[in-house]
């Protein structure tokens, strides 16, 4: 019987700060990393391994979407063009008052699907009905943070908030043990949740030692709408309500203020930063050098596919990297270690995942294989570089998590592709007919 799995690459990147190796090696045995090193080097250590050989492909941390909305797949393009207020109560929530259940499960296995194949093997969820994304999830074998997205008024999902906050607790209970699925007390915004509600959330996020997941000044007009309610910014509200704090994953956090930047590291808050998304909404861009210069651990998300467009890490990296540069005129105020550090080990941390990120012994072999047969990776001078601003999804040939295989040889062993497209399709005419039921034209604003 074989003890375990080494796998042998041209390259292995163990993390943002360790210089990429050439000739890698990993040994693996059950879950987990166990060694790593040349090729000659883990051979010659390990004997009766089953030995893999990844001939020309890099061998990564498994990337992490640190805020995403994984079932808005299925209203990716239903809204475009519009700012986040328009975009989202005339048109996302009246759509989402006819959500269903099966809507999200089917919805959720295309994002992971998509997740998949770009390189992703942790992700952050807050949707509606999210225990079919924790199904979805499950099947497919990723690991994430999950959150039932909770409000002060009636949810599609699970009605009045008393009973989201029931719903969330039976989820903090049935999976505090689980080893890929953790759950997080989900309000959805400051303007959305009223004081009374977050107090509640807060409590029972401490009840349970769970982390809180929460949107926070994503644009100028969610600041000036908290202000006007309670004649504070955001932060000084949460902070006010004994919100900012170490088990706090905040999300967006475009318009802060220096002052707030320094509060938010005090507290040892977390944040992810999505530039993809605020771009395209027109929110604007989040001070990430600034953030980052703070010591806040910060996380990497593409936010849901209705409002970026779609779920590519890579992409992701490429435009946090570049936005910056262009925005400050200077292209060394963020580096693509530092974005390549967002997109893995800060993200896991963010996530509250602190075993993966890394590729180092006594870490989850949670990894990612990057084919560098595609033309546009070579020549492979500096993997990294390669990773982040050349690469792209539809590369990743090979994903692993816990020491299993979710996908090989660019077949993903846990979906049913044709399934879901089939599935997805149906889904689209129901959702086509509810529009043309219940919308005046004025939603097709193509």
């Amino acid at each position: 019987m074989k003890k375990g799995l080494i796998l042998l690459a041209d390259w292995v990147l163990c993390s943002a700060e360790i210089p990429p190796l050439k000739d890698g090696a990993l040994a693996i045995e059950g879950s987990k990393i166990i060694a790593v090193g040349t090729h000659q080097e883990i051979l010659s250590k390990f004997h009766n391994y089953q030995i893999i050989s990844l001939k020309r492909k890099l061998v990564f941390p498994g990337l992490v979407n640190a805020h995403t909305h994984a079932p808005m797949s299925i209203l990716r393009g239903i809204a475009e063009d519009l700012p986040l207020m328009t975009w989202l109560t005339k048109y996302i929530f009246p759509i989402e008052s006819h959500l269903k259940r099966e809507w999200v499960y089917w919805g959720t296995k295309l994002a992971l699907i998509e997740m998949i194949k770009s390189g992703i093997t942790l992700f952050g969820d807050m949707y509606l009905f999210e225990s079919e994304v924790i199904r979805a999830t499950e099947e497919a074998g990723l690991k994430a943070l999950l959150g039932e997205g909770l409000f002060d008024f009636p949810s599609p999902s699970y009605g009045p908030l008393e009973r989201g906050l029931e719903l969330t607790k039976e989820l903090l209970e049935g999976f505090q043990n689980h080893k890929r699925i953790k759950i997080a007390v989900s309000p959805h915004t400051l303007y959305t949740c009223s004081p009374d509600t977050i107090k509640k959330c807060l409590r029972l996020a401490e009840r349970h030692s769970a982390p809180i997941h929460i949107h926070l000044s994503e644009n100028k007009e969610e600041v000036s709408e908290v202000v006007r309610k309670y004649g504070k910014r955001p932060v000084a509200l949460l902070e006010e309500l004994g919100g900012l704090r170490e088990n706090l994953l905040a999300v967006h956090c475009v318009k802060l203020e220096p002052k707030e930047i320094s509060l938010l590291a005090q507290r040892g808050v977390k944040v992810v930063h999505c530039p993809e998304s605020n771009l395209k909404l027109g929110s604007g861009i989040a001070p990430l050098p600034e953030m980052l210069q703070a010591g806040l651990t910060v996380g990497l998300g593409t936010d849901g596919p209705a409002s970026n467009n779609d779920l590519d890490i890579f992409s992701e990296m490429r435009t946090a990297a570049l936005v910056h540069k262009g925005l400050r005129e200077d292209p060394s105020i963020i580096t693509a270690r530092e974005i390549f550090s967002l997109a893995t080990e800060q993200g896991a941390k963010a996530l509250f995942f602190n075993d993966t990120g890394k590729l180092l012994p006594g870490f989850k072999a949670d990894l990612s294989v990057l084919d560098l047969h595609h033309l546009p990776l070579q020549p492979d001078y500096n993997p990294l570089t390669l990773l982040v601003y050349s690469a792209k999804a539809g590369y990743i040939s090979d994903l692993m998590v816990d020491g299993e295989f979710v996908m090989k040889n660019y077949q993903i062993l846990t979906i049913k592709e044709d399934l879901v497209r089939e599935r997805i399709q149906e889904i689209k005419e129901e959702i086509l007919h509810i529009l043309k039921k219940n919308f005046s034209p004025s939603l097709d604003n193509s």
